[in-house]
């Protein structure tokens, strides 16, 4: 459930390119301006270029002609048996050819001495009518593979027409140029992914209900930091009096309800916010405002840490309570924990942690009450507060840890089972994971990319 560009869908490959105050972009033969954005000041900052759909439809007439040179291949290979079986054949017509000619010397024989017959002539004539009689079915079948192969040639001159109609038709692009154009467009797209920086939120889509299961409360999530093939699930049930980790090793595992492997933490956690970094599990210890980092592959506590001034045990929890005071979070720039402070007034506070120490490494104080917000997620070093926990909540408010300032935002964001406990953002999979009512749920997310051109710091 990857997120898409804004307004950004090109057919094939993109290549995107920079900031352009005055120049004028110029593609490259074959290609046309497919979309473009500017700042308010009119600036350029991203111009979308992509191949002219005929090109798409040139390597589509491409990969026609190898499966048609494919089936010529197929059939030559066919014919190529036939032909080893009528050279087979032809050598029982010409010993069959062979005997028929000593039945005419024996008839002609036969014929000229009737009267001096002896039997034994005729019990040779037998034996040699014997041997003919199983040559019959192979002429049969030596005629049928005649046809079959005649059938097979006029096939093959019909193909030719064919191809020679897309090799005209496709001109100049032959296959190996084509494949050369679609890797030179791979690599501009790479390039220009590299410069993409962090965007900014501009719409919420879906849910997707996942699965049914569990209380009205509790989270589930992947880790963002995990190789592509691992898309192990991990479930929590509750907000309170549990330590049982359920794993599954793919999302469709965790439909089926197929455990791989249970984890018996050593303390309780409180609330749903946890979240799942780099193989290991980072929670709030129940009744403490202590972080636990728990490693998945050793079964053991890493780590704990005290969040300094993080007030907890429902003192600064999200709208729907459950010891939600602390929210721990992960986005494309780390590891993260959402709570709120008396030297703050309830307000929250943002701290970017250390995965390994979770030392606090900097934090950020917002003006919006922790007890005000329905939930929060991180994406991309911002900070995203619903307004609510319940039917008809949005995206009211955010906060940029890059420029230290907020904003007020109106996303709507559907809450379907109307009480959401757990929302959190998955950078690898562009997408937020939501504890809906006892519903799993995932929401796809757009967001709003600036092109990052190489005379900017």
């Amino acid at each position: 459930m990857r997120a898409l560009f804004v307004v950004l869908k090109p057919l094939c490959f993109l290549a995107l390119l920079g900031y352009c105050p005055s120049a004028t972009i110029r593609p490259k033969e074959g290609w046309q301006v497919y979309s473009s954005a500017q700042d308010a000041d009119g600036r350029c900052i991203c111009t979308v270029v992509a191949p002219e759909q005929n090109l798409c439809s040139r390597d589509a007439r491409s990969r026609q002609l190898r499966q048609l040179l494919e089936k010529i291949q197929n059939m030559s290979q066919s014919i190529e048996v036939l032909n080893l079986r009528t050279q087979r054949d032809f050598q029982y017509v010409m010993k069959m050819e062979s005997q028929m000619k000593g039945l005419r010397s024996k008839f002609r024989q036969i014929e000229s001495n009737r009267r001096t017959l002896l039997t034994k002539n005729f019990q040779e004539l037998k034996g040699k009518m014997n041997e003919l009689q199983p040559l019959i079915p192979v002429l049969e079948q030596y005629k049928t593979d005649a046809t079959l192969i005649s059938q097979f040639k006029e096939e093959i001159r019909n193909l030719s027409l064919v191809l020679t109609a897309i090799q005209e038709e496709i001109g100049a692009y032959d296959y190996e140029e084509l494949q050369q154009r679609v890797l030179g467009l791979e690599g501009r797209l790479r390039n220009c992914m590299n410069k993409l920086t962090c965007g900014k939120l501009m719409k919420i889509t879906g849910p997707t209900t996942v699965k049914t299961s569990g209380t009205r409360f509790g989270a589930w999530m992947t880790d963002p930091q995990a190789d592509p093939k691992n898309n192990k699930v991990w479930y929590m049930d509750s907000y309170t009096n549990n330590k049982i980790v359920r794993e599954y090793k793919s999302v469709n595992d965790f439909v089926a309800g197929v455990e791989s492997r249970t984890y018996n933490l050593p303390f309780h956690w409180a609330g749903t916010n946890h979240v799942v970094y780099n193989g290991s599990l980072y929670y709030n210890k129940y009744q403490s405002n202590i972080i636990v980092r728990y490693s998945f592959e050793s079964g053991r506590v890493m780590t704990q840490r005290a969040l300094e001034s993080a007030g907890f045990h429902n003192v600064y929890p999200y709208t729907w309570g459950g010891f939600s005071d602390i929210d721990l979070m992960a986005d494309e720039l780390g590891l993260w924990a959402i709570y709120a402070t008396n030297q703050n007034a309830g307000n929250i506070v943002i701290s970017q942690l250390d995965p390994l120490t979770i030392q606090v490494l900097n934090s950020w104080n917002t003006e919006y009450s922790k007890r005000n917000a329905g939930e929060s997620f991180m994406i991309c070093g911002t900070l995203y507060i619903t307004n609510s926990h319940l039917t008809g909540a949005k995206v009211y408010y955010s906060y940029s840890t890059k420029t230290s300032t907020y904003e007020y935002m109106d996303i709507p964001i559907h809450n379907q089972y109307f009480h959401m406990s757990m929302l959190d953002y998955n950078a690898r999979d562009r997408a937020l994971y939501g504890w809906n009512n006892g519903h799993q749920v995932l929401f796809n997310v757009t967001l709003f990319h600036i092109i990052k051109t190489d005379d900017e710091s």
